[in-house]
């Protein structure tokens, strides 16, 4: 038996360090990361800024979809730092207001006032000596839609926009959404009947502006909002990006609009005909075998997956072509 355990042991320490160096090379990037603050009207913002190893050639900066989500969103962005630091282009990023240490409540806001936050970011950046802002590029995801076309349509300073993964609706999205994932869980007849009536039902809510203790009251959902959520979801339930994308259109901004086939978040087709419609030639489709998060469909539905990927080599989250595509567009946006 001694043997048979000594035998063991070498095995076992073999295998944590083939996996320590597994977990060190597939965290090592090509970027230096800086952490700084950048001044916002009532506080402040913890940023980081990734700065490539050679020749800056331009500044992207980061708009995040929903939720409280930090500069680096766990580290899940740090592989799209590294494809704009290959290109040559440092990325500025922020954690959303209350997240980590930047002040305020992203809850709190509609997309104007966070278009306004990109804005004064932007600002901030110009002034920095150490930032080459003669190309700046928008980089936004999923309820950055809202954000990025606002954005573009009053400034000139923008050069170029990847949107990934947008929306062009918020009910309509919602309701996308909703069937989607009923039919992805192959939820049966009357299941998706109550799940259709609980969302009709919150429709007429938001319609008429009840506040959060008249919503727990009526609402037959399991498990209904949150006061901050609902508070979110009544100041930006009318979303719609089709005016700001029209607004925008006379600009002629570069767009690389990112999609993923397998996405339950977004109906891509409409974003797709939407931005196609609006920006004419302006728009570039680049279409992946990809969820919302243009993450591999594999990693997205199974947990197991995606913390051994992410914790491992978070690279391969991505869909293939994904990383490529940006860089590749980064590349023709600031040449030489």
């Amino acid at each position: 038996m001694r043997r048979k355990i000594l035998r063991v042991v070498p095995v076992v320490a073999g295998l944590a360090l083939a996996l320590g160096l597994l977990l060190v090379v597939g965290n090592e990037y090509r970027f230096e990361e800086e952490r700084v603050r950048v001044p916002v009207p009532g506080g402040s913002l913890d940023a980081v800024v990734a700065h490539p190893e050679g020749t800056t050639r331009g500044l992207v900066v980061l708009v995040h979809g929903d939720g409280p989500i930090d500069a680096t969103h766990d580290g899940l962005y740090r592989p799209w730092f590294e494809a704009a630091a290959d290109a040559g282009f440092a990325t500025l990023s922020w954690s959303k207001p209350g997240v980590g240490g930047s002040t305020g409540d992203w809850l709190r806001q509609d997309m104007d006032e966070r278009a306004a936050e990109v804005s004064h970011v932007l600002d901030w950046a110009s002034a920095q000596p150490g930032l080459a802002t003669g190309t700046i590029v928008l980089w936004g995801a999923s309820q950055a839609g809202w954000v990025l076309p606002e954005v573009v349509r009053s400034r000139t300073d923008v050069d170029a926009v990847v949107a990934v993964s947008p929306a062009v609706n918020w009910l309509r999205q919602g309701r996308f959404n909703l069937l989607a994932e009923l039919d992805h869980d192959g939820a049966a007849a009357p299941a998706r009947q109550e799940a259709v009536e609980v969302s009709d039902r919150t429709r007429e809510l938001l319609e008429s502006g009840a506040d959060h203790a008249t919503y727990l009251a009526r609402t037959t959902d399991p498990e209904p909002m949150g006061a901050d959520r609902w508070g979110f979801v009544l100041r930006n339930f009318r979303s719609d990006a089709t005016a700001d994308l029209r607004a925008s259109a006379g600009r002629h901004v570069p767009v690389l609009l990112a999609l993923g086939t397998q996405d339950r978040n977004v109906d891509v087709a409409e974003t797709e005909s939407t931005y196609r419609r609006l920006l004419g030639d302006d728009v570039t489709v680049a279409r992946f075998h990809a969820a919302h998060s243009m993450a591999r469909p594999a990693v997205e539905d199974s947990v197991a997956l995606g913390l051994l990927t992410a914790v491992f080599w978070p690279r391969a989250l991505l869909a293939p072509g994904v990383l490529g595509t940006y860089r590749d567009f980064l590349e023709e946006t600031a040449p030489g």
